[in-house]
């Protein structure tokens, strides 16, 4: 029940996830079928800022954007950011607010470049050494199958069976944007899609096909 459902996580607490976690129950046994939840991954970097006493996106800066170099990767916009930051798009076009997520950080409050996400991409195909080699190879472990031919999940990671090569690909939206992810594993190809404008359709199709264009 949001205040602002053009904003809907804005007011959504951490007491509000704690509330939540109490009185839920489980419909199945843990392990027993795969299911993505922003839901899980939201609690996931909560309970890593809890557990090392940081918030999200000074976790995010110290682990990552720091070692990689990605300096316009950030959760709060600074003002030299705010003013070239993409503006978004509903189905229609009309501009519509940034969301704001706090309780649920973990599961996209990060804003990036195009440029810093390929400098991303070619620190997670190997094409690049970085001191997070082994955080991108746990990134790609398998976790729990997925119950889909041909398609696994590592660290929130899909991995696809592309030919002869393996597809490492995610795609994600909130409040007037889309954005895709994904690279070849062992042609170490790349595709960075992003797009201000909020459609139901959104851009992982034209990832997807740019990588492997037997997909329509």
């Amino acid at each position: 029940d949001p205040a602002d459902p053009a904003n809907p996580y804005a007011d959504y607490t951490v007491e509000d996830l704690y509330a939540f976690l109490a009185d839920h129950e489980l419909q199945r046994d843990i392990g027993a079928a795969f299911e993505y939840s922003n839901l899980g991954v939201g609690l996931l970097g909560h309970a890593l800022s809890v557990e090392l006493g940081r918030d999200y996106e000074t976790l995010i800066r110290e682990r990552i954007a720091e070692p990689l170099g990605l300096d316009d990767t950030v959760v709060d916009f600074t003002p030299e950011l705010q003013a070239r930051a993409a503006v978004g798009h509903d189905p229609q076009l009309r501009p519509v607010p940034y969301w704001t997520l706090d309780a649920l950080a973990g599961a996209g409050a990060i804003r990036s470049t195009a440029n810093d996400l390929l400098t991303f991409l070619a620190a997670a195909m190997g094409v690049d050494a970085t001191p997070l080699e082994s955080a991108f190879e746990a990134m790609l472990s398998v976790r729990r199958p997925t119950g889909q031919q041909g398609i696994e999940i590592g660290l929130a990671w899909q991995v696809m069976q592309a030919g002869d090569d393996e597809l490492v690909f995610h795609d994600g939206a909130t409040g007037g944007f889309r954005a895709f992810f994904g690279y070849l594993r062992e042609a170490k190809v790349g595709v960075v899609v992003l797009s201000n404008s909020g459609t139901s359709t959104g851009v992982a199709d034209i990832g997807l096909h740019l990588m492997v264009p037997d997909i329509p």
